[in-house]
């Protein structure tokens, strides 16, 4: 499949306002498509929205928690009816991170948060979308995973958990909707220079390594945007846009033992760091 379905799209980007969300609503809208920019912080998806209205594109700002259903099925609906029709696109972008603390130690209220936005988020924009775009012919999914949805890094429980559902959730959706029309693209990255590490609740040990990991391998926001719709396009649904995360994913599969023994050297650094 080579027809775009990332030029002049009708799009919902959840978690709009900031990082990867943000450079996926600016993109889509250089790209002559119509933006819904949704996002917990209605004032953060209005600045994107104002973003995209000030290059003469057109972007409507909603206020969403996607860990609350009935919030996404609001969403879905507003969405409809500023278009005039359903969406042809929706990015599944919203997440927060947490990590820094061994499974037993880390809070039962950080699951919690993290597995309501990352996965329930997730699951919510699916169940509520994937009907409505099914029918339409032509439209797509992306789902923003992680590499940690596959490398299970130590001290990130609640993380790594979140994403690999949201992995699984996609290579379902993907088997389901085959023949339908409807593509499914799981973006895997692994560091990404966002905002992340500073708004999650990342604990401040980890802190300094995660900077210095963003520092040498992370990638603009806005060149994993591009590779991912281009992803889309061709209809792929892995999206590995980093070489660490492509290295990530070979060793995983082919070298397993060994993948789980550095894990655990690695768990040893950081967790006595």
């Amino acid at each position: 499949m080579t027809d775009s379905l990332t030029r002049n799209s009708r799009a919902v980007v959840t978690g709009a306002g900031s990082g990867i969300g943000r450079a996926f609503a600016l993109e889509l809208a250089r790209r002559g498509g119509r933006v819904v920019c949704a996002d917990l912080d209605e004032a953060s998806a209005e600045t994107s929205a104002a973003a995209i209205r000030d290059q003469g594109g057109q972007a409507l700002a909603v206020h969403c928690d996607v860990s609350r259903l009935e919030q996404v099925e609001a969403l879905a609906e507003r969405a409809a009816d500023w278009f005039g029709e359903e969406p042809d696109l929706v990015i599944n972008n919203a997440g927060v991170g947490a990590g820094g603390k061994r499974i037993g130690d880390i809070p039962m209220e950080d699951w919690h948060w993290v597995m309501g936005v990352n996965m329930w988020g997730v699951i919510h924009g699916c169940h509520v979308f994937a009907p409505r775009l099914r029918g339409l012919g032509g439209a797509g999914i992306i789902n923003v995973c992680s590499t940690a949805s596959f490398a299970a890094a130590p001290s990130m429980g609640p993380y790594n958990a979140s994403k690999a559902a949201v992995l699984a959730v996609s290579e379902t959706l993907a088997a389901e909707s085959a023949g339908s029309g409807l593509r499914v693209t799981a973006l895997c990255p692994t560091v990404v220079k966002t905002n992340i590490f500073t708004s999650g609740r990342i604990d401040d040990s980890v802190t300094p390594l995660m900077n210095r990991w963003v520092s040498l391998t992370g990638v603009s926001a806005e060149g994993v945007v591009r590779t991912t719709l281009k992803a889309l396009d061709k209809g792929r649904l892995y999206v590995l846009p980093q070489i660490d995360a492509r290295l990530i994913w070979r060793a995983k599969r082919y070298v397993p033992a060994l993948y789980a023994r550095g894990a655990g050297l690695l768990s040893r650094f950081t967790l006595a760091s």
